[in-house]
């Protein structure tokens, strides 16, 4: 229920989807479930395939709802819209970005070069539902197809692409260990893999430090008291981005504590995700943010440590405890 609220909440504070309230008849297709509609006599010899996430969820798993669909629609061969700006994501700021509305277009080009407003005079429009289907693929570092979509149809926008590459000169001539480790929601978030411990993390940090000889340590975490361990634990070696948003909780999609905050969150997420891909060394455990890493892959030569706790329980009630129990016992009874 808090949850359902939450979104609730979500939705009523950005702008009213103008689309929506006209989607009647429903038409299937092998697999999804689309919205086909004719808004207009333009574009009679096309089919245009809307793809909408609504209020979606984290920007690399919108990332991957929108492959997903894009591999449909390439196997279909119709044309691949993505409109967050009738149909807004989390990210959506009430101003536009870049002279955008829509918060696709914040972070990545156009799938096509039709513009939102002709594919809403066109004649033939499917409309993609807001499910992520139990078919659709979770990672992208193990779906190949996946990934090669990513490389070769997902372009970055444009300045921010220019930022990724002017930070990323931080890291030539040194070899630089990648790090993300979840903390914050993964803690008690039903079905997903259980986050690393402090000493989990330090242990083989320290690890791969000495053994390949390190120089420096980027990392990634939303987790403001992970972000302090490392600070104090590798003081000469650390590096991170100083404007991302931290907290010690689950709290960066609801609260608003600095200009333009949604936009940031993501331009955040993306050029971490860039920077870690590009590292010679990483050191992760599996989310969405992960595995857009990997499968980017802009460093061929990247040697990868995964950290396999296991899965938190599919039950909630259970969820919101087991990693604090497991983390207390010792291996021989379950423990991490």
């Amino acid at each position: 229920m808090i949850q359902f609220l939450k979104k609730a909440f979500w939705k009523l504070s950005l702008k009213s989807p103008r689309i929506q309230k006209d989607l009647i008849s429903k038409k299937k297709f092998d697999g999804p479930y689309y919205v086909f509609k004719s808004f207009g006599n333009l574009n009679y010899d096309k089919t245009f395939y809307l793809i909408k996430r609504s209020p979606g969820t984290g920007l690399f798993s919108n990332v991957t709802f929108v492959l997903n669909h894009l591999r449909i629609c390439k196997k279909l061969g119709f044309i691949p819209v993505v409109d967050m700006e009738n149909y807004n994501s989390i990210y959506n700021e009430k101003i536009a970005i870049k002279k955008t509305n829509n918060s696709w277009e914040y972070y990545f080009q156009k799938l096509s070069p039709y513009s939102l407003e002709e594919v809403y005079k066109s004649k033939n429009v499917l409309i993609t539902s807001d499910k992520f289907y139990n078919f659709f693929s979770f990672n992208l570092d193990i779906d190949k197809n996946l990934s090669q979509l990513l490389q070769t149809d997902i372009k970055i926008e444009k300045i921010l692409n220019k930022c990724f590459k002017r930070i990323s000169k931080n890291f030539e001539n040194k070899k630089v260990l990648g790090i993300h480790f979840r903390g914050t929601s993964y803690k008690k978030s039903a079905g997903h893999p259980l986050p690393a411990t402090k000493k989990q993390m330090l242990s083989l940090t320290n690890k791969i430090i000495k053994e390949k000889k390190i120089d420096k340590i980027f990392l990634v975490t939303e987790e403001l008291e992970y972000l302090k361990l490392f600070k104090k634990n590798f003081p000469n070696k650390l590096i991170y981005l100083k404007s991302c948003y931290r907290s010690n909780k689950n709290d960066a999609f609801e609260i608003y504590p600095r200009n333009l905050h949604r936009y940031k969150l993501g331009r955040e997420a993306l050029i971490e995700t860039l920077l870690l891909s590009k590292c010679d060394y990483f050191i992760y455990l599996l989310s969405n943010l992960s595995s857009g890493a990997i499968a980017f892959n802009l460093n061929t030569h990247q040697e990868r440590f995964e950290i396999k706790n296991g899965m938190n329980s599919n039950n909630v009630l259970t969820a919101q405890f087991l990693w604090y129990l497991k983390q207390l016992l010792p291996k021989n009874l379950g423990g991490l």
